[in-house]
């Protein structure tokens, strides 16, 4: 693979596109639904590519907080999901909430939606449209132009088997058909309510908010040619970190297709106590 060009855009530093150019279409579920159904779908999956390393993710990371706080008045029900990428950290901070499992999940969409550029922050909506993370009014537009999918309607138990453990039951419909092409369920264990004092790098001496910073992410199951009202079921297993406190996480659960479109969603929130 060619190299990436990483960058760290600015307001104005980049514009919004779709996946409409992309090889990938929207074949692997389907959902036969009533125009009042369509107005009424689940919620719009919203993940952000940021970094404690990149000059401009802090205002957003601002703007996703606010767009958490329902600070826009959309149509649609949000689910946000923040991942640190890990290719900022050379220069001279290293974020604490960066993976290079989110570098990875950056890059598939990057070709997925036929980018050339790796970049932060970076905001990707329904895995179809992408926007510089700090553009409100681009950020707006991909959210309300996003296909939406009946949210599926999973039952959840939350068991701690170890300290350092979490065990996430999920029993309940995916209320969308899916094809022979399949979808994988994913889950993704967020947490908010994050302060950090950076003492290096580009944000020196700044003191940083970060809000549903996705901290693991597992796929519960693959699933294929099956009808929207059947039963699934599954169990994940999350190793948990220092300091972790339900009452600041939760959990989201969507629906994924090869090509990483999203085709349903759901939040779920941990116990206060567990």
């Amino acid at each position: 693979m060619a190299p990436r060009l990483f960058s760290c855009f600015g307001r104005g530093g980049g514009s919004s596109s779709s996946a409409s150019d992309s090889k990938h279409d929207d074949k692997a579920a389907t959902a036969d639904l009533s125009a009042e159904e369509q107005r009424r779908g689940g919620p719009v999956v919203v993940e952000l590519f940021s970094s404690q390393g990149c000059g401009t993710s802090p205002e957003a990371e601002l703007l996703f907080s606010r767009l958490g706080r329902g600070d826009f008045n959309l149509d649609a029900p949000v689910v946000l999901l923040a991942y640190h990428v890990d290719y900022w950290d050379y220069t001279g901070w290293k974020d604490p909430f960066g993976s290079s499992q989110w570098t990875v999940r950056q890059k598939a969409y990057v070709e997925a939606l036929n980018l050339d550029t790796m970049f932060t922050p970076q905001i990707v909506v329904q895995g179809r449209a992408h926007c510089v993370g700090n553009e409100d009014e681009a950020l707006i537009s991909c959210i309300a132009s996003a296909p939406r999918f009946p949210a599926p309607s999973f039952q959840a138990t939350f068991e701690k088997p170890t300290p350092d453990s979490l065990q996430v039951t999920l029993t309940g419909a995916l209320r969308t058909k899916v094809d022979h092409e399949g979808v994988n369920i994913m889950v993704a264990l967020y947490e908010s309510g994050l302060v950090t004092s950076c003492a290096a790098g580009a944000n020196k001496d700044r003191v940083l908010a970060n809000e549903y910073v996705v901290r693991r992410l597992e796929k519960m199951s693959s699933v294929k040619d099956i009808s929207a009202k059947k039963t699934v079921s599954g169990t994940v297993n999350f190793s948990l970190w220092e300091g972790f406190n339900s009452a600041k996480c939760g959990v989201a659960v969507f629906l994924e297709s090869s090509s990483h479109q999203i085709f349903g969603s759901q939040s779920l929130q941990l116990p206060d106590k567990l």
